[in-house]
């Protein structure tokens, strides 16, 4: 098996199943051949998304098509560890279930084969009317962390695309893939951090041990952003894993600097919030300063 595919479920069965539709009328043939695999992770909906999703494989027969049912919402970082446990591909790649497959997996595979240097790649994801996604970024850096904060990420100085094949720091999870030995010894995403920058801390450790991450801009790949969140539950997380992993990876004054300025910036959104009378904004950012 060259490659396993590992999508998430959490109450969107419909939307996974769209996307597993994509992958099979894409790439008919080299799951024909045992090539490629899909492993759709449940994780724990607890509604109807196990049977509808089990009803559809039978229907349409899709060979090398698994579904596992996780005992819990484990968040992405775990659902897609459990994933992998179950993975037989060289390399693994996890996809959103909120993406439509049009072609570019198997050239990112073979330029992840052919080229031994690289372990991570990423890939360019594309709006409905093809406009470009941000696929890629830097590091969150007291200076990257800074122009995050003052939202100017989508400008090209944190998050960006670039327009050739090219080294990263990081790249997102929507469209992630990793050769799985490289995976097993970076020992998965961290489970600590249930949604939101796992894709990003992952990239850091795997930078840290001397592999590569590229990025891979030859893709059609329509990406929704339908996710299972919403703008709180983001902000929050956000948040609480932007010190987590500063806490993990950086020095303690690094630490401290990150926290104030997640303030700093909490405290003026409150304050404007107040002075527009926007309530639902004012909560937000108050939850997301309970550290």
């Amino acid at each position: 098996m060259q490659l396993s595919i590992i999508t998430l479920n959490f109450r969107k069965p419909l939307l996974t199943l769209a996307c597993i539709a994509s992958l099979y009328k894409t790439y008919s043939k080299e799951f024909a051949e045992d090539k490629f695999e899909v492993i759709i992770v449940d994780n724990f909906s607890q509604d109807n998304s196990v049977e509808v999703i089990k009803a559809e494989l039978k229907k349409k027969n899709y060979k090398n098509c698994h579904l596992l049912e996780n005992s819990k919402n484990a968040g992405f970082g775990a659902g897609n560890n459990f994933g992998v446990t179950k993975a037989k591909g060289e390399a693994v790649v996890f996809l959103n279930n909120d993406t439509e497959v049009k072609d570019g997996l198997q050239e990112m595979l073979n330029f992840l084969m052919s080229h031994k240097e690289v372990t991570i790649l990423g890939g360019q994801l594309k709006n409905d009317d093809g406009s470009l996604q941000n696929s890629s970024g830097k590091f969150y850096t007291l200076w990257n962390l800074a122009l995050f904060l003052l939202g100017l990420q989508n400008f090209g100085l944190v998050d960006k695309s670039p327009a050739h094949i090219a080294e990263v720091d990081w790249v997102k999870g929507a469209l992630l893939m990793i050769r799985r030995e490289a995976f097993e010894v970076l020992e998965g995403f961290d489970e600590h951090i249930f949604m939101y920058l796992e894709d990003m801390e992952l990239c850091f450790r795997a930078r840290k041990k001397g592999y590569k991450v590229f990025f891979y801009p030859n893709v059609n790949i329509i990406h929704q952003d339908q996710g299972s969140s919403n703008r709180t539950f983001a902000i929050i997380n956000i948040y609480k894993n932007m010190l987590y992993f500063y806490a993990k990876h950086k020095s303690s004054v690094e630490y401290i600097l990150a926290k104030y300025m997640l303030l700093i910036k909490a405290y003026f959104v409150i304050l404007v919030g107040m002075l527009l009378n926007k309530k639902e904004l004012v909560s937000r950012y108050k939850a997301a300063i309970k550290f």
